[in-house]
């Protein structure tokens, strides 16, 4: 090879890497070119179907589109989140769901048409709402501790929000340190698990407090306990589980949004900024607050190193439980 090749090829690539930054910043600026579609990948009424809603608006007035909200449901989340995984790298079709879920997805299913560590990537975790044990108001427990006695006694039909999901595995880990005595019975989504146990036909459900918690407070519901580190100021008078002998106990639905792994950064940048400042406002905080949700943001790398720690976690369980999914 001559010198003069040789440096014609380093310039070439030079020029390359020029024009690539140069693409992706005008990339950047002129994004969003169209309408945004949220995907949140469960039935609506959930968790992330009521952060998804709340922002869309706000997110829409911040960008100058329209955003919209699309429930695509199945596999527990599975079908939403291979959708996204699937999309155009362009930062216009957002994921928005229990990223726990995503978490213990490639531990439980055996075949999974997606990989969610490396087909998709964190923009921004938005919400963190504690998983409420709750029980149909006829259950005569008041406490953990009454609750596992009754089931030692005759087995519980524990609502399943969805099998391999994390208020699923939350059950288990209840179940495994308590000693309680469940019959899981799978649903294909919150809502319906938590319609009915108020309707009697199942007597246990955990469940994120930001759609469980107006079920509680209309009396359609009776809880137990949260799942949460220490007693939260809106429900103060409701124990942790931590605190009736479930030592360091605590899950919950962490609600993030997520993209296409192959979404230029800058785009994925900007969009994260855009969520802060929308998750963060005073209208939309006090409202989640309101409901029992915290916001809690992350950046992009944060969010996939939150997202690699709590797949390490729920493998753990997933393996010890043998729990499989086709």
């Amino acid at each position: 090879m001559t010198h003069t090749t040789s440096n014609r090829r380093h310039w070439l690539g030079a020029l390359g890497l020029l024009l690539g930054s140069w693409c992706l910043g005008v990339s950047a600026q002129s994004w969003p070119s169209g309408p945004i579609k949220i995907i949140v990948p469960y039935p609506p009424g959930g968790s992330s179907d009521i952060i998804a809603r709340a922002i869309s608006q706000p997110l829409s007035d911040a960008l100058k589109q329209t955003v919209v909200v699309e429930n695509r449901p199945g596999a527990n989340g599975n079908l939403g989140a291979d959708a996204v995984a699937k999309s155009k790298p362009d930062g216009l079709t957002l994921l928005l769901c229990d990223t726990g879920a995503l978490a213990i997805s490639p531990s439980v299913y055996t075949k999974l048409a997606f990989d969610p560590s490396t087909d998709l990537r964190g923009v921004s975790m938005l919400a963190y709402s504690p998983h409420m044990l709750v029980v149909h108001p006829s259950v005569p427990a008041n406490n953990l501790q009454e609750l596992v006695a009754l089931s030692k006694k005759t087995p519980i039909n524990f609502a399943v929000t969805a099998m391999g999901s994390a208020p699923h595995l939350a059950g288990v880990a209840v179940q495994r340190a308590s000693g309680a005595s469940w019959v899981y019975i799978p649903y294909k989504g919150g809502v319906q698990a938590v319609t009915d146990t108020m309707a009697g036909q199942t007597q246990v459900v955990m469940n994120g407090m930001l759609a469980t918690l107006p079920h509680v407070q209309s009396g359609k519901l009776k809880v137990l306990g949260i799942s949460k580190g220490s007693r939260m100021p809106l429900v103060g008078h409701i124990p942790t589980l931590a605190e009736q002998g479930l030592t360091g106990f605590e899950s919950g639905t962490w609600q993030g949004v997520l993209v296409n792994a192959a979404t230029p950064k800058p785009i994925v940048e900007k969009l994260h900024a855009e969520l802060v400042k929308v998750i963060r406002s005073p209208e939309i905080r006090s409202r989640l607050t309101g409901q029992g949700a915290e916001v809690v943001t992350m950046r992009p790398d944060e969010q996939d190193a939150f997202f690699k720690q709590e797949r390490s976690r729920w493998q753990k369980v997933v393996m010890e439980e043998g729990i499989r999914l086709d």
